[in-house]
């Protein structure tokens, strides 16, 4: 059975894919939906809708307040791949670099083989030989460098 994060998760994306990419809600409306805390729907925004998954988020407190959620522009992959590049910084996890792949394979910018090579390349398991302190920032190098490759096609 999905927990119940998964289930909110799913519900925003469908909801974004039927709005063209964007959506306006009010958190005690979704949390009533849900029949959980208003602290649950910050959880799931705040954890699976961030900008290196590919989503803008805008929010407005008060009685009227509301949360927006925008998906960034992927219509032009170069776009979006530059804009992870600017935004990456020179250190990132293993963890987060296969999250940033993982959407680079939703948003159909690379395949799944690509993906694999990716993965591969950026893991611990092959920066052994490079010390513990300076395996992300090597993982930064490795990784922008492939996503530039990328946006020359």
């Amino acid at each position: 059975m999905a927990r119940l994060s998964d289930l909110i998760e799913a519900f925003l994306k469908s909801m974004i894919n039927e709005e063209q990419g964007s959506v306006e809600i009010q958190r005690n409306e979704l949390a009533n939906k849900f029949n959980c805390v208003p602290s649950q729907i910050n959880y799931v925004i705040s954890t699976r809708f961030t900008t290196d998954k590919g989503y803008y988020v805008e929010s407005r407190r008060g009685g009227g307040g509301y949360i927006s959620i925008k998906r960034l522009n992927t219509q032009s992959a170069g776009d979006y791949l530059m804009h992870i590049i600017a935004s990456m910084g020179n250190k990132i996890s293993q963890h987060t670099c296969e999250v940033f792949i993982n959407n680079f394979v939703d948003y159909n910018i690379i395949e799944r083989r690509e993906a694999m090579l990716m993965k591969a390349a950026t893991s611990d398991k092959v920066l052994a030989d490079v010390p513990v302190d300076k395996r992300d920032d090597v993982r930064a190098t490795i990784l922008k460098n492939m996503l530039m490759s990328l946006t020359v096609k």
